[in-house]
């Protein structure tokens, strides 16, 4: 049976991954950062999921939760992420909100990919995923959201390495743009509904092979551009 570790996995995108895996029949376990998100995922999944509980943050809580993980893990989806704070101009720019949604959204990726390595590298075709943004893109130069837009870009260049050197374990690494989505973040008004895209991203994961190693997907399947 395949397994799976959906970070951020008690709402939003993540929940709806989650949901997406469980159909399939996979064994699900989902980061939540308390007991209380973690009662709701269980209910969320009559009781399908496992969740495991950690801040994405915290170094010794990662490891933890990795070291009492034992068995091969299949993928791995780096979905927890935070929009960043209210200031977050280039010319009014609240610098410990910066700080903190590089933290959230381009180390920590990095920190679970290393901790749950071990069991990624015990599968047979182990993948990993992060979820990234079209406001990463280059071609933007709009400076609103730039913390986000920022730590966004910046995990594009931590995973795109991180896939070079995995090349060697035939462990894939990719990206995924998941558009605009109707979430807590996304906002009522946003394109895409959440199921959608988490079908998606999960319809990749199932096809990722190292071949495709190191590239950014939109969510319904095309390569895009950095």
């Amino acid at each position: 049976m395949t397994r799976i570790l959906i970070t951020g996995a008690n709402r939003g995108i993540g929940l709806e991954l989650t949901k997406s895996a469980l159909a399939k029949g996979w064994s699900v376990y989902g980061s939540v950062r308390t007991e209380e998100q973690a009662n709701s995922l269980k209910s969320e999944t009559s009781d399908k999921a496992t969740p495991l509980i950690f801040d994405v943050t915290d170094h010794n809580a990662v490891q933890a939760a990795a070291r009492e993980l034992s068995g091969p893990l299949d993928i791995l989806i780096n979905n927890a992420g935070i929009i960043g704070p209210d200031r977050q101009s280039p010319l009014d720019m609240d610098f410990a909100g910066f700080a903190k949604t590089l933290e959230v959204n381009t180390l920590a990726p990095l920190l679970i990919t290393q901790a749950f390595l071990q069991q990624l590298r015990q599968a047979a075709h182990g993948r990993i995923l992060t979820i990234s943004s079209q406001m990463s893109w280059m071609g933007y130069a709009k400076s609103d959201r730039i913390a986000y837009r920022a730590s966004k870009a910046a995990v594009n260049k931590v995973m795109q390495g991180l896939a070079t050197d995995l090349h060697d374990d035939n462990i894939p690494v990719a990206l995924i743009d998941p558009g605009w989505v109707r979430t807590d973040m996304g906002g009522a008004d946003a394109d895409n509904d959440p199921a959608d895209v988490a079908n998606g991203v999960i319809s990749i994961a199932v096809s990722l092979t190292l071949s495709q190693t190191g590239k950014f997907f939109k969510w319904s399947g095309e390569e895009r551009k950095f």
